[in-house]
This record gives C-alpha cells, structure tokens and sequence, in this order.
C-alpha cells in the first residue's frame, strides 16, 4: 500500500467509514471490475462520512483497484447513502489553519486518483450525496444516479464554507457557470434546497438515472456499454468567455440583493468560480485549499456549526414535548376557513398525513372557491413533476369543502385559519366545540393571540393548543407549540407529533403575547419605523440590518406580511407589553393609504411610490445606518432577555432555533444571541452574554 501523502490529524471519536472491494464480471465486459462500496457499518440513520481513517481506507482500496486488471471503477453506498461528505463533527476539533489545510489537501489528493485514473472511473449515486459525497462523484469520469435518491447537494455556503475538494472548479466546467452557481450559491442561500435524482440527470451533473429496485444492476449494465463503445456520453461546451463574466457578475447581484454580501463563504465561493473560468485544475484546488482553511477556522464557520447542530438535535427531539407514546392518532383534520392560509394548511395537511381534509367557510361559494384553489395548486405541482399522477389523483380526493360545520362531527383534529381576532376566534371555537367528539383537538394558528383567552371560553379547554405555522406553509420549516396551564398531556404530544409527521421542526412556547418569532421580529420592526418616524430616511434605515444577511429588508418584510397586518401586530404588542413597542404614526398612515404605497415593479423589495412618500412624515432627529443598527439590536438583546425572565422558552437555544427556521436568520450567525452575544450587545444591554454557544 502506498502512503497518503498528507499527514492527517487524528479523531478517535471517528465513526468511520470502510472501503469495501469486491470484484464483478459484468456480461459483456470480457473481463471484471471492481466495486467500491463505502459503508460505515449503520443503517440509514447514520449516513457515512468522510475522516481522516475513512480517507485513509479508500487510499488503500483505490491502491489495490488500479493495480488491478480492473476494465472499470465504480464507486457507491450503503442503502440510500452515497456520501455525506466530510464529517462534519470533527470539524470544531480542528485545532489550527494547519490542520485545516491539511484536510483539504489531503480530500484534493484522495479524489484527484479517482479523476486522474488510465481506468474509467464511474460513480453509482445510490443515495444521498452532499459536499465530499457529490464531490468524490464529480471527480468520477462517469455518474448514474437512483431516481429515489434524495438530498443531494453542495450545502456548504449554508454553514460558512465552501466546497473544498474540487466542486467549485469542476462544477462549472461541467454544467456552466450558471447551473453551478445555483448549486453551490443560490441553493444553499435558499433554506439549503436540495436535489434529488432527476435534478442531476437535468443538470448535467449524473449521466444516466435508474429505478431504486435495480439501480445497481442497470448502473453496471450502463457502465459496460460505456466501457465498450457502445455508449457514448456526450457533454456540452462550457463557454469560458463573455457568457461566463456576464453569469458571474449576475450572480454577484444576487447575492448582494439577497444576503447584502454578508457571507463570507459566499464571497469567497463567487470568486472561486471566477477563477474555474481561466484556471487550470491545479491552481483552482490550491485556491480551494487556501479558502477552506481560512473559513475553517472564520466564526462564522463556528456558529455555523452551532447552529446545524441545534437544527438536527434540538429540531429532532424538541425541549418540552411530551412522550410521543401519549400522542393520538389523527384519521381526519378539519380546518376552519378555506382562505388562502386554509388551503395550504388543507394541502399540507393531505400531503404529509393523507388522510381526509374538509375545509368550510360561511357559505358554500367561498368553500368551493377555497377548494379550487387547492386543486389548482395540485394541478401545479403534478405538472411540474413534483408528485405523480396517482398521488394527484389522491390528495384531490382526500380534500373537501363545504359550508356545514356538521363535517367536523368525525374529526380527529380541527385547526381555524380565521381572521386574526380573539373574539372570532372564540366564536369559531365556541361552534365547532358543539359539533365534534370529546377526543378531538382544537387548534389555533394564531400568530400572537392568547391561547388562554381561547381555552377559557370553551368546555373543555385542555384540547385546545397552537400550532403556529408560518407563511408560506409549504416551504417554512417551524411551528410554534403554545400549550396554556389546561392543556393536558395527550393534546400537546399529539401536536409535536402532528408537526413531526408535517416534516416541520416545532419549537415549544409560553402563552405569551406574538410567542417568539413574531414578538422578536415586531420589535425588530418597531425600532426601524421609529427611527423613521424621528427623522431617518428610509432608505437609510432600510440597509441598516444588513450586515446580518437576513433575507429580507425591513420594508420588504412590511411589503410580504401586510402592512394591515404588521400595523395589527404592534397594536396588540403595544397594548400587551407597553412602550417598547410604539405606535408608528406613519406605519398607520401606510397602512391606511388608499393609494398603491409599494412599487409593483419592485415587487418584493419593499420600494415606495411616490404616493407612498408623500404619505410620511418626519421628526427631527434622523440616525445614520449605524445607529439605526445598533437601536435594533439593542432592542432585541432586550427583548430576548425579557423573554429569557418570563419563560417563553426554555433557554436562548429555543430562541435561535425559531429565528433560523421562523425568520431566515443565516446558519453562519448561529440564530440571534450568538450574533448579539459576539457584537457584545447582550453584554451591553443585559449585563453578560446569553451563552448559548457555551
């Protein structure tokens, strides 16, 4: 066995990885090939990874392969995972920009014999694929993947790197920079999208796709024909001129635009594919080496890691839930209303339980007009081949709607998607508590209103909880929990357990006034239109927040939610918590307005027309971007300590949770107290650091 030629660091705690080989004789080949298979012996819930001792062991079996009589090479995994890269827990024991970059030259040294091979070279992606994974396969001359398989991706910009073992030079040049910019850039920035199967097959990144029950039999089959002339894999031209300049200055607007160049990750990634435009493949991977081991040892990359870590322990198994054994089974959902909230709750609702779903609404014109809608969004997703023609069929069968609240006689679980108004909110409740069994749950999605005051109007107020979801539903990943003191234990177990089998993460809340996310973002916004209201241009405080990278302008928030509603918002913070949330007189003017106050051709970028302008009125005492900025942070390091007090939540863990997946704080801040906490605001304001981080 020959040595590897860069020293690694050593992890004891390693789960590591094996290399298995063994050999096959394919019919039509006239000779064998070699099988690598990397499995580190558990099942599916434990994806194999990459270490220093899991590099090492496909050293040797990349060794023994091509000293072999092999006629090809294929690289795959255990059931359903391919790679899931480097291990990403052994990155916080990286003690140095040494051993950083050892890392990365030794992934470069490793991969690069899979590319640099005199024998074909072809990777079998059976299953998911992220970072090192798709990499190694990127490296191969030759990939097929499973039609089944999920969670493919290069997610590293998402947790403050970049792809460091080749993928920024060799995905460009192999699908165009443009492909390659929305997956290394765009999809990460995205709530970290991931690929599946089919989508490598379009990209360009897989050569051909097979079914899950024979994938391996057809990749071999596939393989051979390659290797006997019988295939020819054809690829396109990669234009490495003007297109590509043009591409990446585009891209460069879209990460301004979306995360104000806030990540550093996402910087660094922008210019390494610049540089995979003119670069050979030597000076490209010197460059990722130099990239990774700076960004290794960036805070960013640590509350990256904070943060990812809170996402799949915490989100797992949230704080406070009850045991899942107590949670009952769900075999129909009503739901209250059949608005456009109503009908992504019904959609979501059949999808993810596929079980019968009845909406109603006051008469039989507005339920039948809530029902298209959800049909036509079926329509939508079938057509785009997001679910299949039998599945279409089905959830178009599953969801009903009618004007007679008799229909909740059967239900198991009844949620109101109703006008944000505690009074109507109780006179839903109050009705629908006079149709259904005794073992039915009642849910609110209010955004903010006291689950109390709706459990105290009711006769049996201990099946009554929240379940806030967040707009969109389909693509926001939290609810917030709200049990009151009446919520007995069955009712809250079956909530997290409903949001578990949604594929939503579920933060747990006191009953407190707008719960966690809205509280913060409220006050968020409470500042910005008071610094308004004393004398800021809008246009200066409207930039004041983004050195954060959060994915929306304060403006561009107010466009999304509703001026209506967020002027809702702070009327009912204002009356519930006082003076830290003021009454902004030009909020209400906007809100008032019978004029169009946001360009519709900035739609989404919160841009006032000129009508809207001249709506505003200013004070006296304006403040720069800075001061804006530190007013706003300030304000929420108090919020979050006044939350701390009253025990909305548990710990600030809770509340950087909410915020990542509740208000797209980025993964590279680690939610909201790490960044406050490293500002030294929480200091500041509160007298010591949160300390979620430790």
């Amino acid at each position: 066995m020959s040595t590897f030629p860069v020293a690694l660091p050593d992890f004891p705690d390693e789960v590591v990885t094996e290399a298995h080989v063994r050999y096959i004789e394919p019919p039509g080949l006239g000779g064998r090939a070699a099988l690598i298979t990397l499995d580190n012996g558990y099942d599916h819930t434990k994806p194999s990874s990459m270490g220093p001792a899991g590099m090492q062991n496909l050293w040797n079996a990349l060794d023994e392969v091509l000293a072999s009589d092999a006629k090809f090479i294929a690289v795959t995994g255990k059931p359903f995972i391919f790679l899931a890269g480097a291990d990403i827990k052994m990155m916080p024991l990286l003690e140095n920009r040494e051993q950083g970059l050892a890392m990365a030259q030794a992934g470069h040294a490793l991969y690069k014999r899979l590319k640099d091979s005199t024998i074909p070279t072809f990777a079998f992606v059976n299953g998911t694929a992220l970072g090192g994974g798709m990499e190694l396969a990127l490296h191969c001359h030759y990939r097929t993947v499973s039609t089944g398989a999920v969670a493919l991706g290069l997610p590293e910009v998402s947790i403050g790197l970049i792809p460091g073992w080749g993928g920024s030079q060799i995905l460009p040049n192999l699908i165009g920079p443009e492909a390659a910019v929305q997956v290394i850039i765009g999809n990460p920035l995205n709530q970290n999208k991931m690929l599946r199967g089919p989508d490598l097959t379009k990209l360009g990144i897989a050569d051909a796709q097979f079914e899950p029950a024979d994938f391996l039999e057809e990749s071999v089959a596939w393989a051979t024909a390659v290797v006997n002339g019988e295939i020819i894999v054809e690829r396109p031209e990669i234009d490495r001129g003007e297109s590509w300049q043009a591409v990446m200055a585009a891209a460069r607007k879209m990460v301004d635009e979306k995360i104000h160049n806030a990540s550093p990750a996402a910087m660094k990634a922008l210019d390494l594919l610049e540089l995979a435009r003119t670069a050979d493949f030597e000076e490209g991977i010197l460059a990722e080496d130099e990239a990774l081991a700076d960004l290794e040892m960036a805070p960013e990359f640590k509350t990256s890691l904070y943060a990812f870590d809170l996402v799949r322990r915490l989100g797992k198994r949230p704080e406070g839930a009850p045991s899942a054994g107590l949670a009952k089974e769900i075999g129909k959902v009503g739901i209250v209303g059949a608005g456009l909230m109503a009908g992504q709750l019904a959609l979501m609702f059949a999808r993810r339980l596929e079980v019968p779903v009845v909406m109603t609404d006051l008469d039989a014109e507005r339920a039948e007009q809530g029902l298209a809608r959800v049909r036509g969004e079926i329509d939508r997703l079938e057509a785009k081949g997001r679910t299949s023609k039998l599945k279409a069929a089905k959830l178009r069968a599953l969801v009903s709607a009618s004007a007679d609240k008799d229909v909740y006689a059967d239900c198991d679980l009844v949620i109101e998607a109703v006008f944000e108004e505690l009074k109507v909110k109780q006179a839903v409740f109050a009705e629908v508590e006079q149709v259904v069994s005794d073992e039915c749950l009642l849910v609110t999605n209010t955004s903010g209103l006291s689950v109390t005051a709706m459990a105290s109007k009711l006769a049996r107020p201990e099946r009554l909880v929240g379940m806030h979801f967040f707009n969109p539903v389909a693509v926001m990943p939290l609810v917030e929990i709200i049990a009151t003191d009446s919520t007995d234990e069955a009712t809250l177990a079956t909530a997290y357990a409903v949001a578990k089998k949604l594929k939503k993460t579920a933060v747990g809340s006191a009953d407190r006034p707008a719960f966690i996310v809205n509280r913060l973002l409220g006050r968020m916004l409470a500042e910005v239109t008071g610094a308004v209201d004393e004398g800021t241009p809008i246009e200066v405080a409207d930039v004041s927040l983004d050195g954060l990278g959060l994915p929306m302008r304060p403006f561009a928030l107010l466009e999304l939610v509703g001026l209506q509603v967020a002027r809702h918002l702070c009327e009912h913070l204002h009356e519930d918590l006082g003076p830290r949330f003021p009454l902004s007189a030009n909020l209400r003017r906007l809100a008032e307005a019978d004029v169009p106050v946001f360009d519709p051709e900035a739609k989404g970028k919160g841009r006032l027309t000129e009508a809207g302008r001249a709506l505003l009125e200013f004070g006296d005492r304006p403040s720069t971007s800075a001061e804006v900025e530190r007013r706003v942070l300030a304000g929420l390091a108090e919020e979050v300590g006044l939350m701390l007090d009253e025990g909305v939540v548990p710990g600030p863990r809770q509340i950087d949770l909410a915020m990542i997946l509740g208000a797209g704080f980025p993964f590279w801040l680690g939610g909201l107290t790490p960044y406050l906490d490293r500002a030294g605001i929480s200091a500041e304001v509160s007298g010591k650091p949160f300390g979620a981080m430790g």
